[in-house]
């Protein structure tokens, strides 16, 4: 049907393993996995019928355990580790003893500009009411076509974490996708949503630092500054109405455990490395070593032939836009079935 793949804007594989004994009560669906293996201008596709979370699931505190996903992803991702901030602060950061070994995307190594905005933004916490949760539930929303007329949002609306992805709206598609948003990923280029009608008041507006450039979006917006119109692919919001106590700047760290430890690429030398992980792909990471419970929904491509089948709930753009990215899809497809397989993730949409 569809191959299992990540892209720029979010619309991700999907697949579903049962991970407990629930998963054999009256209710579920289950189906053989049937695998077809091509090559399609170098990409790998997969044709699965699976089992998944059903429409009737709708009580996610029953299924919270303490470091359940710590130690399943630990077994996967090498010296695997949630003893680092999840968004960047001047202190974690920028002291002699904690010299990074990369530029962005990777690292905070020889950003002045990072230094100055921490410096000047003050806010770097997770909010109270997250963080005080003795278990966290959490659901990373992709924008694939899937999720149209899936009617999940009561059940999305029911996590106490919800992570949204890009420019992906809410107005409008709330019976399909919920309106409760506790993060977005974002990076300056995919800016363009409504911050009022696509996000709740308290929701934490999370910078995905690809480079320099972005840093000094934010800090122009924020500070009301002289607009900088080059430097993007895409040209930025000029005008964004976001409270600045809302906004985090993602550690970078994530980056490069996405790119050595969950994608295996190499990082060496640093000033070549040519991966760029999609922002679903770095949304799953954050949620591996944040989270106790990691559901995903609305990832996955149509098949590879077909042209005419929009990759977004919200819009009618084709899997062509894929062709001028820098993302490794393939190797996304491949490294999220293995944490399904494993059963460190678990999925709400199905093929």
């Amino acid at each position: 049907m569809g191959a299992q793949v990540l892209d720029n804007e979010s619309c991700h594989q999907s697949s579903f393993y049962p991970t407990s004994k629930m998963n054999r009560k009256p209710g579920w669906k289950a189906g053989a996995t049937f695998l077809m293996v091509t090559f399609c201008f170098g990409t790998l596709w997969y044709l699965p019928v699976e089992i998944y979370l059903p429409r009737s699931y709708v009580d996610v505190r029953d299924l919270c355990s303490p470091g359940d996903v710590a130690s399943k992803a630990a077994v996967l991702i090498s010296n695997y580790s949630r003893n680092h901030p999840v968004f960047l602060q001047l202190s974690d950061y920028f002291w002699v003893e904690k010299h990074s070994l990369y530029e962005l995307p990777y690292g905070t190594k020889g950003s002045e500009l990072l230094l100055k905005f921490l410096a000047l933004a003050g806010h770097y916490h997770v909010p109270n009411q997250i963080e005080r949760l003795q278990c966290r539930r959490c659901v990373v929303v992709g924008n694939g076509h899937r999720l149209k007329n899936s009617s999940l949002g009561n059940i999305i609306n029911k996590y106490d974490v919800v992570i949204r992805l890009n420019n992906a709206p809410v107005h409008k598609y709330e019976k399909d996708v919920g309106s409760k948003t506790s993060m977005r990923f974002f990076y300056p280029e995919s800016a363009d949503f409504d911050p009022d009608l696509d996000n709740n008041p308290n929701t934490l507006m999370v910078l995905i630092p690809f480079k320099s450039m972005d840093i000094k979006w934010m800090k122009i917006i924020l500070n009301n500054e002289k607009r900088v119109r080059k430097g993007f692919w895409k040209m930025p919001p000029i005008i964004w109405d976001v409270e600045p106590q809302n906004t985090r700047i993602l550690n970078p760290y994530y980056m490069e455990v996405t790119v050595t430890k969950i994608l295996g690429s190499e990082m060496k030398p640093p000033e070549k490395v040519k991966v760029r992980p999609t922002t679903g792909m770095l949304a799953i990471t954050f949620a591996l070593h944040f989270c106790d419970v990691v559901h995903i929904a609305g990832f996955g491509y149509p098949a590879s032939d077909n042209e005419k089948q929009p990759i977004h709930y919200y819009e009618k753009v084709t899997l062509k836009s894929m062709a001028v990215t820098e993302h490794n899809i393939t190797m996304e497809a491949l490294a999220i079935k293995k944490l399904l397989q494993h059963r460190v993730i678990q999925n709400l949409t199905y093929f």
